[in-house]
């Protein structure tokens, strides 16, 4: 017997035993005074069986029939096996299969297909949902074989709203700050300029070696007046990183019955279905009715803001290098007498460059390479010590010169020492 009929059992007995009238004992079962008297005469007729409930171990009328067991079995088997019980039901709903998620969970533990995976953790206090839609967007990259080996791998760069959980992604080769500019860039165009966004401490957040300096996206943030939140651990963020679950089970599945292998037929996907499928399915309504979302100032050009800038210094022939790339400024701007001066070059997302000086935009234009510089003839300079041979008519001696011949002179007066060159020299007689 079940714990009900135990307390009306112990109700039915004290009434046998006088102790209570049916009236009392069918108040303290929660019954009408009607079904109280029935319940009195089944068990005065029956006993302690008649308190039993009659339809228990009897075939239930919605029963699923064997065959439509078997077949839903094996088509799960088939193509979603490792489907979640709510994903798979709506799949083979759309077979024509349809089964509630908690019948196709007791039909595959009844034959040992399917066991529950329990995920525990350390304690954590619950920090309660923001009531304004836009007043914080949470922001993360997801790290995954999306293409499950049919294509390479590549992030998923997820945005949702930590009030109404409204999601937006968007697939890049990798984690990088132009993938965060662009996803961001993409919700502003959405739904306008959040409060503040909500990261982890990734190096395109935070700056390891310079905490104090913002990195080019905290430098975007600032412009815009985003307040920019890093988390101390994964579990602070835990709205996006659950979206995660769910785009790893969900999206991967659906490419993979799409037979989707590339990041722009992925990209594709989410825009025209999987984004606006997710968000009426686990969208919620804000405890507020309003939107903190900011307007794009008109005379703002977001593309100039988010992007990397950086100053660079101008060379003595008006070029500028950025990434071995060279820009080579407009004769127009000579009366700025540029070269050495610091000017702030700006990549956008597309890959174009463009520079400006002081606030104002500079004409220039990419060159192949930097301009070869004008030849010079080179400056001999010579300094090296010179040292006569040892055949040197100085080291040798006067008598190693060929054919000297000494010029008589008057006594007391000297001689002239006569050679075949054109050197003579004249030489004092020594008495």
């Amino acid at each position: 017997m079940s714990g009900k009929e135990r307390i009306r059992l112990d109700a039915m007995l004290r009434v046998r035993r006088g102790e209570l009238t049916v009236v009392a004992a069918a108040e303290l079962m929660g019954l009408s005074l009607r079904q109280g008297r029935r319940l009195w005469q089944r068990f005065s007729g029956q006993g302690d069986v008649g308190l039993v409930h009659r339809l228990r171990g009897r075939r239930s009328n919605h029963r699923l029939s064997e065959d439509l067991g078997q077949r839903i079995i094996k088509r799960h088997q088939e193509s979603y096996a490792d489907f979640g019980p709510t994903l798979a039901c709506e799949k083979l709903s759309l077979e024509g299969l349809v089964v509630s998620p908690n019948t196709l969970s007791g039909l595959l533990k009844a034959r040992g297909l399917w066991v529950r995976r329990r995920r525990r953790g350390k304690h954590r206090r619950r920090r309660e949902r923001r009531s304004e839609f836009g007043s914080m967007v949470q922001m993360d990259g997801s790290h995954h074989d999306w293409f499950e080996g049919r294509g390479p791998w590549c992030v998923l760069m997820v945005m949702i709203d930590d009030a109404t959980s409204v999601t937006y992604a968007r697939f890049y080769p990798a984690e990088t700050t132009e993938g965060a500019f662009d996803v961001f860039g993409r919700w502003v165009n959405r739904q306008g300029i959040p409060r503040s966004v909500y990261v982890d401490r990734h190096s395109i957040y935070r700056d390891e070696d310079h905490p104090q300096s913002p990195t080019q996206f905290g430098r975007a943030m600032e412009q815009l007046g985003v307040k920019l939140h890093q988390a101390h651990s994964p579990q602070a963020k835990g709205r996006v990183e659950r979206r995660h679950a769910v785009f790893q089970d969900r999206l991967v599945k659906e490419m993979r019955l799409r037979k989707i292998s590339t990041i722009q037929r992925a990209n594709e996907l989410l825009e025209t279905m999987f984004l606006a499928e997710m968000n009426r399915r686990y969208a919620v309504k804000p405890k507020s009715a309003a939107d903190l979302h900011r307007c794009v100032d008109e005379r703002m050009d977001l593309a100039s803001v988010l992007c990397v800038m950086e100053p660079r210094v101008v060379g003595n022939d008006w070029c500028v290098r950025w990434k071995n790339r060279w820009l080579q400024i407009d004769s127009r701007h000579e009366k700025l007498r540029l070269p050495r001066k610091r000017v702030m070059v700006r990549q956008r997302g597309d890959g174009s460059l463009t520079l400006e000086h002081q606030g104002h935009p500079l004409s220039a234009k990419e060159i192949a390479s930097k301009p070869a510089a004008k030849k010079r003839p080179p400056v001999v300079i010579n300094n090296r010590e010179w040292k006569p041979p040892a055949t040197h008519p100085w080291k040798a001696g006067l008598l190693a010169m060929e054919k000297i011949s000494v010029l008589p002179a008057p006594h007391g007066g000297r001689a002239a020492l006569k050679t075949q060159g054109k050197v003579t020299l004249l030489l004092e007689r020594r008495r």
